[in-house]
This record gives C-alpha cells, structure tokens and sequence, in this order.
C-alpha cells in the first residue's frame, strides 16, 4: 500500500467531494490517503515548496506550479455566478478603490488574479493590498481596516449580513470577457507520482464525486465539523455553486478555460510561462 499526501480546504465543496476518498467508501486500490486540510492560500504555498503529492490549488497559483504537477481532470472548483467579489462598507466605484487598502485572501489567489486582470492598477503594494485569511476579510471591511474586501467561498452568500454592498463581481466581469466559466481552483498532482498513478488518482477522485452526489447525507456530519459556523442552508448553497459537472470532469470547455485564464495571466507577466503539458499523459 502507496500512501499519497493530499490537501484540501475546510470549505464544503472540498469535503464533500473527498469525504468517500478518504473515509473507505470507494476503492482505492493499492493506494491510501493521508489528508490535511488548510486554508487555500496555505496549500498554494505547501504547493510551492512540494509538501504534498496532491493538493487542491487555486489556478492562480497553477501558473507557478506547472513544472513539478500536473492538474486533474475532476475535481475542480470551476462554474458560472461563482467568481470572488469586491465588497464595501459604502457605495464605491472601483476606480476610487486604486489606492485604497483592500483585503485579499492571499497573493497566489484565482480571486486575487482576476483583480489584476481586470485593472493591473492592483498590482500587489504593500500599503494598499492587505493579504489575510479568507474568512478574517469581511470584519475587516466592517471594523474599516480595510477599505474593501476581495471575497470568495461562502463570503457571496453572507457579506449582506455584515452590512456590506458589492462592489463589483468578478467572476462576471470574465464571463462577459470570454464567455467562458471561471477556473477558480484545481486539484495537482506531482508529476513525479508517474502518469500510470496520477491517472488512478484522478479516478478514484471521480468515483468520490460520484459518491457524494449519490449519496448527500452521508457527507454532511463531516462537511459540518469543518464548516461548524455555517447553516445547513448556506452549506447546500455554497455545494451546489461550486460542486458541478466540470468537477466531474472539466471538459473541453473547462479545459479552455483554464488554458485562457493562464494565458491571460501569462501575456500580463503575472505567471510564468511553461512548457509542460497540463495533464498527465
């Protein structure tokens, strides 16, 4: 028995699709799985430093990573009226937001990447962008540490509550670009592993998915231990938003995609180019 290091956030949507992959429920063969679950910004940087054979990442963070893994073809956080928002305490422009201190979630962020894309006037300054976990970003709007907020997760479904106003959705703002849905984060494997395992990775991952959409409740006690401050209902929405068909597979649409946001990151100097193909073979 193999076993494989894996990393996934907390958030519903990883522990919902990896819950039958490391809890028994689907053949693994001569592999195990042995998880830790971080913060997305976390496993971007365990990533980085080639801590853990297969991670989720955000596809930001891809651009960096392509010459040690490789993505897999389930798995990905990738969708339509799922992109990160920029939220205010008071109505705003963005173009009044350009030297105003504004909290991300992390520098290697798909979220973070797409602001830069939409305006390179964020370019990282360390007197205005403000990286901090994901869920600190809304107090801080609130509390006016921060100007604004670049939110993501379940922060669409509940920065009204905070008293905040959208500002601008950015995962519209690509949608209307390209006509294309918006990668936000991929599962990689080490390209060391060999494409005979990455492909059997990529498999029982499937089969995982599968389980969890055929069986709903059986995830639920673990997506909560991970989720503790959520309600049942947010938890339903923030699962069905962003567990999808292209978490399945991505396809050929999700796969230009992926191949336009880090083309567009590329030609901007943001990522580095790479030579590697972007799956196993």
């Amino acid at each position: 028995m193999q076993s494989v290091s894996l990393g996934y956030s907390p958030c519903p949507n990883d522990t919902f699709i990896f819950f039958a992959m490391t809890h028994g429920k689907v053949e693994g063969g001569n592999l195990s799985f042995s998880e830790q679950l971080a913060d997305v910004e976390a496993l971007n940087l365990k990533a980085l430093n080639r801590e853990l054979d297969v991670t989720k990442v955000s596809y930001h963070a891809l651009g960096f990573l392509r010459d040690n893994y490789c993505l897999l073809r389930s798995g990905s956080a990738l969708g339509n009226g799922c992109g990160p928002l920029i939220v205010s305490k008071d109505a705003c422009s963005m173009e009044e937001l350009r030297n105003k201190k504004i909290a991300i979630p992390g520098k290697l962020t798909t979220a973070y990447l797409l602001l830069q894309l939409y305006d390179p006037a964020f370019r990282f300054r360390p007197d205005t962008i403000q990286p901090m976990p994901f869920d600190k970003i809304m107090n801080s709007v609130v509390s006016g540490e921060s100007d604004a907020g670049l939110i993501i997760h379940e922060g669409r479904f509940t920065f009204a509550s905070y008293g905040l106003r959208q500002v601008l959705d950015l995962g519209t703002w690509w949608e209307n670009e390209t006509s294309l849905p918006i990668p936000l984060g991929g599962i990689m494997a080490r390209r060391s592993l060999g494409d005979e395992r990455i492909r059997a990775i990529d498999g029982i991952l499937k089969k995982s998915i599968e389980f969890a959409f055929s069986n709903r409740s059986q995830p639920l006690k673990y997506i909560k231990e991970h989720a503790q401050e959520l309600s049942d209902e947010v938890i339903k929405q923030h699962i069905d938003l962003y567990v999808n068909a292209y978490s399945l597979d991505l396809g050929d649409k999700g796969e230009r995609a992926v191949n336009e946001f880090l083309s567009r990151a590329e030609a901007a100097g943001i990522i580095p180019p790479s030579n590697q193909p972007l799956f196993a073979s």
